[in-house]
């Protein structure tokens, strides 16, 4: 029973409901709650013609929240008459319920509680006053009656009654502000259990009250179950017990209602039988509701074990990316060594070229300079004989020597840089592009990351356009490697009779000029009339039928049978259109201005492919 428990608290004051007082909107709220709530209205926007009972369910009429700013879900939380300034502006509060609500319009003496109405004890209801309800907000003028007017919900206050009996092994003060303190009498005629202090606060034993009789708590409980229900009494006339029911107004009525009241000419029928009647619908109803709740049961059931599967499968998937990931990492850092494997063989090569030019050169030099200085000093003899007896020698040994460093002998035999250039471009590209692979029914968007600038998409990336009178492509967010997929494609505008193009393509597509134009895409080109499949710029299989505003054009890529299939209309178009297809395909299309797509995922595979199958014997030009 503990679900129950909020629906039997006051909206205002947030505790268990006390003469709750049913209000014309079917809300229920206590009746000093109601009298705290009260707002006063300006007489002349309150004539009584907005007071008489009228023809309605209630004999109350709502204000015309025109002409009055109540609070309402969507204001700044101020409740004010609108015009009328002698009344001060009053923010709105909070009950412990958390439902705002009107504070009173007259500042109270002493916190709000539910004491027992004792003669004189309370100032009369002024006219024109305004209530309004703290859970719906409808706001309704209150007749002469007052808050008389309402009847009370003696059936909720049983249920409290019950509720609160079943629950508490030790009663409870029932005035206590903040945490209830056990609750040592109880008073017979307020029926209400008082803890000592607020005793001698509220019902001292003094004046009126002292008459009273005060009994232990366990003593006023077995009372309370032993006191006999009140019988409800009509609204209208307080000492007529409600013995019909009237079935225009849905309420019960007194026999003096009938016969001087406005149920005088309605239908109406006997209290107990509609009674039964009623609580029979109830139950019918309860039935009903009691079988989706156990549905709800089972599907929260569901739900629970989901979320364990979810847990379950998330560790293990993330376990399995991870080991992906790290077999990719692996696989790079191998290839990683083998590459700086290289680099370090041609580093060691040019540095053995260039020492070993650099010993050479210096032997040579060394050689070279011996000559020069020997030459030299021949020069500086002064005994002609014997220098013409050597001189021809040292001039050969010299012209050997300077040819010895002709051309090439003094350029470097290696180049400094390395002539290796890491193409990590395509590399790059398809880290960018790893993604997960539908296994299952797709669902995906076209994708605005890669779409062309002309491209214009909306309806949560499932409709597309184009500004450009050129064909623009669009990609979907989602690839395929594996599996069967179907998706289809609707044409919301067709003018002037353009050829959008429908198909699959490679991440790397031109997106500047019609699918199937490069060697990356494989599509459908289709007008009013009639049809071609086309890849890299090679239109084969025209196929009369074409489309217009309305038509669903669907894509069939079979990765297990390598194909792809298009329907016009749930309509095989063509033959099989392309086969020995393998790799990741994106879903895509190229369309102008003049045209207007929305794309469905997520669709079954049509039954003529799955009974039937489609011909793949079927040729493909």
């Amino acid at each position: 029973m503990d679900e129950m428990e909020e629906e039997l608290k006051c909206p205002v004051c947030g505790s268990f409901f006390r003469e709750p007082i049913i209000l014309p909107c079917t809300h229920n709220i206590c009746q000093a709650c109601a009298r705290n709530i009260l707002v006063q209205t300006p007489d002349a926007e309150s004539p009584q013609s907005s007071r008489a009972s009228g023809s309605g369910v209630s004999d109350y009429d709502y204000l015309d929240l025109d002409k009055m700013s109540l609070y309402s879900e969507a204001d700044s939380g101020y409740g004010s008459y609108g015009g009328f300034v002698s009344t001060p502006t009053t923010p709105c509060q909070k009950s412990p319920n958390g439902v705002r609500v009107f504070p009173p319009s007259v500042p109270q003496s002493q916190p709000q509680q539910h004491l027992l109405p004792q003669p004189g004890s309370l100032p009369p209801i002024p006219r024109n006053s305004c209530i309004t309800c703290p859970q719906c907000h409808r706001s309704l003028i209150l007749d002469e009656r007052g808050l008389r007017g309402f009847p009370k919900n003696r059936v909720l206050e049983g249920v409290v009654d019950r509720y609160q009996q079943s629950k508490a092994a030790a009663l409870k003060c029932q005035l206590c502000e903040k945490s209830p303190k056990e609750a040592t009498v109880m008073c017979e005629q307020c029926d209400v259990f008082y803890c000592d202090p607020c005793r001698l606060r509220c019902h001292p034993p003094r004046g009126p009250l002292a008459k009273h009789r005060l009994v232990p708590p366990a003593q006023g409980r077995i009372s309370r179950r032993a006191s006999p229900r009140k019988t409800s009494t009509c609204t209208e006339h307080e000492l007529e017990n409600l013995s019909m029911y009237c079935v225009q107004c849905k309420m019960p009525v007194c026999y003096q209602c009938l016969e001087e009241g406005k149920h005088g000419t309605h239908e109406v029928k006997a209290l107990g039988a509609m009674w039964k009647l009623h609580k029979g619908q109830l139950s019918q109803a309860l039935n009903v509701l009691s079988d989706r709740a156990t549905e709800a049961k089972e599907f929260l059931i569901q739900l629970r074990n989901m979320v364990q599967h979810i847990q379950e499968n998330g560790v293990e998937f993330e376990a399995c990316l991870v080991a992906q990931c790290d077999a990719l990492i692996d696989a790079l850092n191998r290839r990683k060594a083998q590459l700086l494997s290289r680099v370090n063989k041609e580093h060691e090569h040019k540095l053995k070229v260039v020492r070993d030019q650099i010993s050479h050169c210096t032997v040579k030099l060394r050689q070279t300079t011996g000559l020069m200085e020997y030459c030299l000093e021949v020069i500086k003899e002064n005994d002609p004989s014997g220098f013409l007896q050597i001189s021809d020698a040292l001039i050969r040994r010299v012209h050997m020597t300077e040819g010895q460093w002709g051309k090439g002998t003094l350029t470097p035999r290696m180049n400094s840089d390395f002539d290796l250039t890491l193409d990590s471009g395509p590399l790059l590209q398809t880290i960018h592009q790893l993604d997960f692979v539908q296994m299952k029914v797709a669902w995906f968007t076209f994708d605005p990351v890669s779409a062309h600038q002309d491209i214009v998409l909306s309806n949560d990336n499932l409709t597309v356009s184009c500004n450009s009178y050129d064909d623009r492509v669009v990609m979907g967010n989602s690839a395929f490697s594996r599996g069967v997929h179907y998706w289809e494609m609707t044409v919301d505008r067709y003018d002037n009779h353009p050829d959008p193009a429908f198909g699959v393509a490679r991440a790397d597509v031109l997106k500047d000029v019609m699918l199937g134009k490069d060697d990356k895409a494989w599509a459908m080109y289709v007008d009013n009339n009639r049809s071609w499949f086309m890849h890299n710029n090679s239109h084969t299989n025209r196929t009369d039928g074409g489309i217009g505003k309305g038509a669903t054009i669907g894509i069939l890529l079979d990765f297990t049978r390598g194909i792809l299939i298009f329907l016009i209309n749930d309509e095989q178009q063509g033959p099989v259109a392309f086969e020995a297809l393998e790799g990741v395909y994106y879903p895509a299309i190229s369309l102008n201005r003049n045209v207007q797509i929305t794309l469905h995922t997520g669709l079954p595979i049509p039954d003529f492919y799955t009974t039937g199958e489609a011909d793949p014997t079927d040729s493909v030009c």
